[in-house]
């Protein structure tokens, strides 16, 4: 056991999973030195330029190659530098990977995981900060994960990496280096698809996932501190598939609901779960299901001021969990 940044657990996890299988190997942009975000140091070092493999700026060509790859037996990790960049993938993400296995009746399998830092916070403006989690999660056939700690991370993308369906891994970037969290040296694998109670509670549910996670943590502290609101913390981890049983359960406790996304507020996937709560535990709601997320702007603004205003932050959120309380 022993403390590791997000960035450190993603990088021992591609590791041990590339010594654990010799199918597996890495594919992007500047992986062989190490990635923008030094995710793949090392790899080359020790297994090679043919399983950490450096390739031109052409993310359609980066996913498109990882598929042929799956349909001959390995299992690619592709990474693409940014979110925000890949959408040039997004065809061969959603007409091809998603829906090899429905096409073909079961007969192949698309085993390859995309991973790619995404969300905003560190003043990248435009082109560095886009959350996409809701344009995958609305694909059948695909998996969405949203990392929101350092054990997590390594135990969602071993088992990202074991599964035989594709995989989207979104790694948000401000949590790369930004804390420290103890993992464990051996092998272990989380669950896909299964949310995680972060906090207990008997007032509030408030569900979430990746960085938001972390600022939900710190604003239910704060109000129970100061004003005696127990808040439930959800951490979804994947969305899609999402663990609608998990929580029903908690908002069928404690008969309130809010949820918290960076993400533009229209269309976000917060509104697939909100719309899921209002759905299926109308009986048991208190109050409205409530939502906090970015403004339906440009995520983000090249000025830190504009960018620290409009997304979510513990202070915002600790503000919309009093008012909900209130109702």
């Amino acid at each position: 056991m022993a403390e590791k940044t997000m960035v450190e657990a993603v990088r021992d996890a591609l590791h041990d999973e590339m010594k654990r299988d010799e199918r597996v190997f890495v594919l992007g942009e500047d992986v062989g030195r190490g990635g923008v975000f030094r995710a793949t140091e090392g790899l080359r070092d020790e297994f090679g330029e043919d399983r950490c493999m450096d390739t031109p700026l052409a993310e359609a060509t980066i996913v498109g190659a990882s598929i042929g790859a799956s349909l001959n037996g390995l299992l690619p990790v592709a990474e693409i530098q940014f979110a925000d960049f890949i959408h040039p993938a997004f065809d061969q993400i959603v007409s091809e990977a998603a829906r090899l296995h429905y096409r073909s009746n079961g007969a192949w399998s698309c085993p390859i995981t995309v991973r790619t830092p995404y969300g905003a916070g560190v003043h990248g403006g435009p082109y560095h900060s886009q959350s996409i989690e809701a344009f995958y999660a609305h694909v059948p056939g695909l998996k969405v994960i949203c990392v929101a700690s350092p054990y997590d991370a390594k135990g969602l993308l071993k088992s990202a990496i074991r599964d035989p369906n594709p995989v989207m891994f979104l790694e948000h970037k401000k949590a790369y280096r930004s804390f420290r969290e103890e993992v464990p040296d051996e092998d272990y694998t989380i669950p896909i698809g299964v949310a995680e109670r972060k906090r207990e509670g008997s007032d509030m549910t408030l569900v979430t996932y990746g960085l938001m996670t972390r600022y939900s943590l710190e604003a239910a502290a704060a109000v129970q501190g100061d004003g005696g609101i127990s808040v439930e913390v959800i951490d979804l981890r994947t969305v899609s598939p999402w663990d609608k049983e998990c929580v029903l359960e908690s908002v069928r406790k404690t008969g309130k609901a809010l949820i918290v996304y960076e993400d533009n507020l229209t269309g976000g996937f917060g509104a697939e779960v909100a719309a899921t709560i209002a759905e299926d535990a109308f009986d048991f709601l208190d109050g409205p299901v409530t939502r906090i997320a970015s403004p339906d702007v440009p995520l983000a603004p090249y000025s830190g001021v504009l960018e620290e205003f409009i997304l979510p932050n513990p202070e915002k959120i600790a503000e919309g969990i009093r008012k909900l309380a209130a109702y």
